[in-house]
């Protein structure tokens, strides 16, 4: 992904992270708690993975989305 000049408001971030080759795929990608946190604040965060009808899980400092609508199975 390309880097955006800085500063930059939370929409222009939700595009830039949500309009990654990734994420046209259905695939899944990853960011740092934190940044999700300063850049557009977690309930912003949620409510636009609701919209998208994507998942999401977090663990140690990392949220993992998958973007894609398929249900997550947990294996342990």
């Amino acid at each position: 992904m390309s880097s955006l000049p800085a500063p930059f408001t939370a929409d222009a971030w939700l595009a830039h992270v949500f309009s990654s080759k990734a994420v046209c795929e259905g695939a899944i990608i990853r960011r740092k708690l934190r940044d999700v946190e300063r850049f557009v604040g977690r309930d912003r965060f949620e409510d636009e993975l609701r919209r998208r009808g994507f998942q999401a899980v977090e663990n140690a400092g990392q949220i993992v989305i998958f973007c894609n609508r398929e249900p997550i199975r947990p294996i342990l």
